[in-house]
């Protein structure tokens, strides 16, 4: 996680618990395995062979390093709803084809697509046997990846971009394990418009599509 994005959520800690004797606060983290579908990409790069557009084939490697994972802060004002913010660790590498056909050495955001949120959330507290609860979950805010890109023997790219806006949608089940703990499973899913500057003068455009199953652990203070 960068400074910034630890900011963002150490900040969200600290203004919570002045909105509200009453309110709790969850923090949680997770881990999971995260794909992508294939995306266009738009834009010029001068030293690879492709020119206007082509279809870039991602792969996630959500166990390779650095892995695949994410924070989130939620302030639950109510039973039922929430506020907070949201970090996701998520990555894209260019497939081998893609590479190939497009002259690269290297065409990933992997130390990561990273995506940071303020979200909204809705749960239904202590269903089916006390201990399990459901919840959903929107957000809206920026993507900041890491960009990793080399045409062959070229100027390589290397390093974080604010790239253009992203939102997530969250769906999941929380299980309590005690007044303190509880662990969770969700699917999660993002898109990212990723408007990235090239170091040799190029630039590009490509909207990215993620898609997450996630396990973690939340902590409830």
């Amino acid at each position: 996680m960068t400074r910034f994005t630890l900011n963002v959520v150490l900040a969200s800690l600290l203004i919570f618990p002045c909105v509200g004797a009453q309110a709790e606060t969850e923090l949680s983290f997770y881990t999971g395995y995260q794909t992508a579908p294939h995306s266009s990409v738009e834009g010029n790069d001068p030293e690879a062979t492709w020119t206007d557009e082509f279809t870039a084939g991602w792969d996630g490697n959500s166990f390779v390093a650095p892995p695949y994972y994410g924070v989130r802060a939620i302030l639950w004002t109510s039973d039922t709803f929430g506020w907070g913010a949201e970090f996701t660790h998520a990555k894209v590498y260019a497939d081998d084809s893609t590479l190939a056909a497009n002259g690269y050495d290297r065409f990933e955001f992997t130390d990561g697509l990273n995506i940071i949120t303020i979200n909204a959330m809705r749960r239904w507290p202590r269903q089916w046997g006390d201990k399990v609860t459901p919840y959903v979950g929107g957000g809206v805010g920026f993507a900041m990846p890491h960009a990793d890109i080399q045409a062959a023997g070229g100027v390589h790219t290397y390093g974080y971009q604010i790239t253009g806006p992203a939102v997530r949608a969250t769906a999941g089940v929380n299980y309590e394990v005690n007044e303190k703990w509880s662990a969770f499973a969700e699917y999660q899913g993002t898109y990212s418009m990723n408007d990235v500057d090239l170091d040799n003068g190029g630039s590009f455009e490509t909207n990215v599509i993620t898609n997450a199953l996630n396990i973690g652990l939340g902590f409830l203070f």
